[in-house]
């Protein structure tokens, strides 16, 4: 590089990918490359073009492109975004572009064949990665520039460390919902700021057409986001999808989200051994679990919450992301004998700490600890605890620590994605914890559940077999302690898997009776409500679990679940929809089952044949009668749903036998 021949200038630098455009590639590279010329062609470079925008480079699905203006700049990529909404709604989630866009406004060095590099480059490429799907993010400097000049509201994320630059630079984004629902600005407006310019300049005909185009658009956006169908909204957010827009789209069967809102982050790991990690993760559990007893709380679930693990987090951004006005966070540091625990709890709101305190004391008194840090807390936010003395017996520890580490070691694996591999890594954890203390009620209940999950998944060998091992051990548990939640969970499932959805659907809600924060007993009680005939009934409590968890491994189950009541009560445009945003966010080979049941019935027959193609992808050799055989349920409204499936799947083309 002659960096003689180079001068230097201050810019507004763009930069723009396609989300997964790897992973689209190598589903169909001929096809993606052709739809990137097109869109390049028929959106992009116009939309630059009019925004007196230069392209300095392109590479590959990525973008880098100089604007006179931070205002163009801004303008130029909120219109293509807008735009995006609806030029490949007839593609599956999983299947259609997202772009995300970053901007700065700095410095740059420009050679003479018209590159740039520098630190204003850099900044917008980091910015670029931190932007939402379908959104984009901007640095303080622009932020600065445009904030009175358009009718966009962005959110401020705070200073932010960007790797390899220097220093904090403040970040504001504005995300894909809120790129939905905007006011359609006056399209002249959006290119005042550098007067008119004869060689880009577009008659008032033309600019009104664009208007019209847009505000079409957006209407049509608005129209979808309001009736929670508009598959783009949700899968521009597989990267991460904040409980705030789940709040708009969803509606709670209980009561709106309190004052007290909170989510324990993963406590951090301060002993030198890295391989307890599985102890601080599971004090992390306990407190959400224990604080949900607090009176008038919301607690968001372990698994979200667990999403944040060994990442810096924003306070502020995390409150909105989640919907919760406090976070606790803290570290623990173990030695063999003794444990040490430092916990802050944080507004959301204002980044401050309003409460700190520290607890140590001998490993074998952690349940006394846990009880007491809780009671502290409570006091500090002016509130009753409840059911102090049943928390108290919930978390007594055992004699033999060496038997309560095997048992935490077990729940994590099985907190871990589904998989057959995980559930047999568990059961042969619980069974080591048992030879050690055949009395230690969590080590009895998680083996309990991993043999549950072995049924309802399908993974077991001897289904009698296992549901009567698993009823076995969960009312050993449930004897000693029969208001624990996650035993009444078990049981729940277990009844499940005997078909009786009655009992089942009894045990879950009294399972979030005691615990408010139990996505999972939520998210199991909507399937449980397809099951017994009632799917009308199954879309509030999914969602309930969608609200306490959205960033949960199993939110594409959950997704599916919603998915599948529509199926249910031949919702079919409801039941794609919902089908497309549980695939987007990992692939679920029984979605593909229902949306090829739904383009057949709604005569869409290639999409129908595709969905097939998928679904024996990850099932080779499934066929018509494996579905029609699979003994799910015997309730008749049930069964008389199910058959229409059935049919659905002979005629999206599914092999008969």
């Amino acid at each position: 590089m002659n960096r003689a021949s180079a001068e230097r200038h201050i810019a507004a630098i763009l930069v723009a990918d396609i989300v997964g455009y790897s992973r689209l590639m190598g589903m169909d590279e001929a096809g993606t490359l052709r739809r990137l010329k097109a869109l390049r062609r028929e959106l992009i470079d116009p939309s630059i073009v009019t925004a007196h925008g230069r392209i300095v480079k392109a590479m590959g699905d990525g973008l880098l492109v100089e604007f006179p203006s931070p205002v163009r700049a801004v303008s130029c990529a909120v219109q293509i975004q807008r735009a995006m909404l609806t030029r490949e709604a007839n593609l599956p989630a999983d299947r259609a572009f997202r772009l995300r866009f970053g901007i700065n406004l700095g410095d740059v060095v420009a050679e003479r064949d018209g590159d740039l590099y520098g630190d204003g480059v850099n900044v917008a490429a980091r910015l670029e990665s931190l932007a939402e799907p379908g959104g984009l993010c901007i640095s303080r400097s622009v932020h600065e520039q445009v904030r009175d000049k358009v009718p966009y509201r962005f959110e401020d994320r705070g200073k932010l460390e960007l790797k390899n630059i220097a220093r904090p630079v403040g970040v504001f984004a504005l995300s894909a919902a809120s790129l939905a629902s905007l006011a359609v600005p006056d399209a002249e407006n959006e290119a005042e700021e550098a007067g008119p310019d004869p060689a880009h300049d577009v008659s008032k005909e033309a600019r009104s057409r664009t208007a019209r185009r847009i505000l079409l658009a957006a209407s049509l956006a608005a129209t979808i986001a309001a009736g929670g169908l508009g598959w783009w909204s949700w899968s521009a957010q597989r990267a991460a999808e904040p409980a705030s827009l789940i709040a708009q789209q969803v509606s709670s069967p209980l009561k709106p989200v309190p004052g007290l809102s909170l989510v324990v982050l993963p406590f951090a790991n301060h002993s030198n051994d890295p391989e307890q990690d599985f102890f601080a993760d599971g004090l992390t559990e306990d407190l959400t679990t224990d604080l949900s007893h607090l009176a008038g709380s919301f607690v968001i679930a372990r698994n979200t919450a667990f999403t944040y693990k060994g990442k810096a987090v924003d306070v502020k951004q995390l409150g909105r992301d989640l919907g919760v006005r406090y976070a606790l966070e803290g570290s623990v540091r173990r030695t063999s004998e003794r444990v040490v625990v430092n916990a802050q709890l944080i507004s959301t709101e204002t980044g401050a700490h309003i409460w700190a305190d520290r607890i140590e004391g001998e490993r074998s008194r952690l349940g006394e600890l846990q009880v007491e840090f809780v009671a502290r807390l409570a006091r500090s936010l002016d509130v009753q605890l409840t059911q102090a003395e049943s928390l108290r017996a919930l978390r007594e520890r055992p004699n033999n620590p060496d038997a309560a580490d095997l048992s935490m070691r077990g729940w994590a694996a099985l907190n871990r994605p589904r998989s057959l591999g995980n559930a047999d890594e568990a059961s042969a954890l619980f069974e080591r914890a048992l030879q050690l203390d055949p009395d230690l009620s969590e080590a009895v209940l998680g083996f309990a559940r991993a043999t549950i999950l072995k049924v309802t998944a399908r993974w077991s060998l001897d289904r009698t077999k296992d549901i009567s091992l698993a009823d076995e051990k969960v009312r050993l548990v449930l004897d000693n302690k029969p208001d624990y939640a996650k035993a009444q969970f078990v049981k729940g499932e277990i009844l499940r898997g005997k078909k009786d959805f009655d009992g089942a659907l009894y045990m879950y809600d009294v399972a979030v009776q005691n615990d408010r924060s139990f996505a999972e007993a939520y998210a199991n009680t909507g399937l449980a409500k397809i099951l017994s005939g009632s799917s009308a009934e199954s879309f509030d409590f999914v969602r309930k679990a969608i609200r306490l968890s959205p960033k949960d491994n199993l939110i594409n189950i959950w997704y599916y679940y919603i998915c599948h009541a529509h199926t249910h009560l031949a919702q079919w445009e409801q039941a794609i929809e919902w089908c497309n945003k549980s695939i987007a966010h990992g692939p679920f080979w029984i979605a593909y089952a229902d949306i090829a049941t739904a383009y057949a019935w709604t005569g869409r027959h290639a999409e129908a044949r595709g969905a097939i193609a998928e679904l024996l992808k990850i099932m080779p050799g499934y066929t018509v009668q494996k579905w029609a055989t699979t003994d799910w349920s015997d309730n008749p409204t049930f069964l008389v749903e199910y058959q229409r499936m059935t049919e659905g799947l002979r005629k999206a083309g599914l092999p008969e036998s």
